[in-house]
């Protein structure tokens, strides 16, 4: 398949993704409440592409939620090429992807994470992936969540679930703490053996995700949770803020090659604690 076909339906995959995910959190918020969308550009120059990141912020189910679209193209900086593969050779890079990032009102509920993209230099790939992470470990949950992507990954490949949940607890873990940031889930990258079976499974990923997000929340919705339930969940999102800036390589990949700061930084919990 030419790559210039390969961009074009992969691109348009993340954006429908965006929408549809946008319009399941506006559901779940009975419509009281809606998505503010920026619409960007890499270079306002020249043309690089850009994106469009939605915020959702102070729901009844969501204390915030950034579901972030991109497309941009250019030159990798002089120092950023010897980390991506490829761009020795030629500096000249695509991306697209869809990552989306949800902090909840109700401290029961786990923070969820989600990503996928697609990246071409003088070689193209496939990464992503998804994994939560909760204030309190609720067991029961934890295994249904692995369960589900157990199944899916099996659909594609017997040793997807291993492997890939391996490489995301290795991926989601703060050194500097010596903690996991969460209960895992998934992590892949450099995913470029088969386009077409690659394309599959990562749009496997993300229709699974919707799947997932939204039966965590239907099911603790409507749960109690008191002040000292909030204040653990604080003290939780400072680690999430701390290995987003340190340690995450979207959020590194994005400022170091133009991507929008705010667009970015929708990762980051609207309120944290540290002590």
């Amino acid at each position: 398949m030419d790559l210039e076909i390969k961009k074009n339906i992969t691109s348009n995959w993340f954006k429908i993704l965006q929408n549809t995910i946008c319009d399941s959190i506006v559901k779940l918020e009975k419509n009281k409440i809606h998505f503010r969308s920026t619409t960007w550009k890499r270079n306002p120059k020249k043309d690089e592409g850009g994106g469009e990141f939605k915020i959702l912020e102070n729901g009844k189910v969501f204390d915030k939620v950034g579901v972030n679209f991109s497309k941009v193209y250019g030159r990798f900086p002089k120092h950023f090429q010897k980390n991506i593969p490829g761009a020795q050779k030629d500096p000249r890079f695509w991306a697209s992807g869809i990552s989306v990032v949800m902090h909840m009102k109700n401290p029961l509920m786990p923070a969820m994470h989600f990503n996928t993209r697609y990246i071409c230099t003088t070689h193209d790939w496939f990464g992503g992936g998804m994994d939560v992470t909760p204030s309190k470990i609720d067991k029961n949950e934890k295994k249904e969540f692995h369960k589900i992507l157990k199944k899916m990954c099996d659909r594609h490949n017997k040793n997807y679930y291993k492997k890939y949940k391996k490489w995301c607890d290795q991926y989601f873990y703060l050194p500097h703490r010596n903690e996991a940031r969460g209960i895992g889930g998934i992590f892949f990258d450099y995913k470029k053996k088969n386009f077409y079976k690659d394309f599959e499974f990562v749009r496997d990923v993300g229709v699974t995700f919707q799947l997932i997000f939204q039966n965590i929340i239907l099911k603790k919705i409507k749960k109690k949770w008191t002040a000292k339930d909030k204040e653990i969940q604080f003290l939780k999102r400072g680690r999430y803020v701390e290995f987003n800036l340190l340690y995450d390589r979207g959020t590194k990949f994005g400022l170091q090659t133009g991507g929008n700061v705010e667009g970015i930084l929708m990762s980051l919990p609207p309120l944290a604690k540290w002590k």
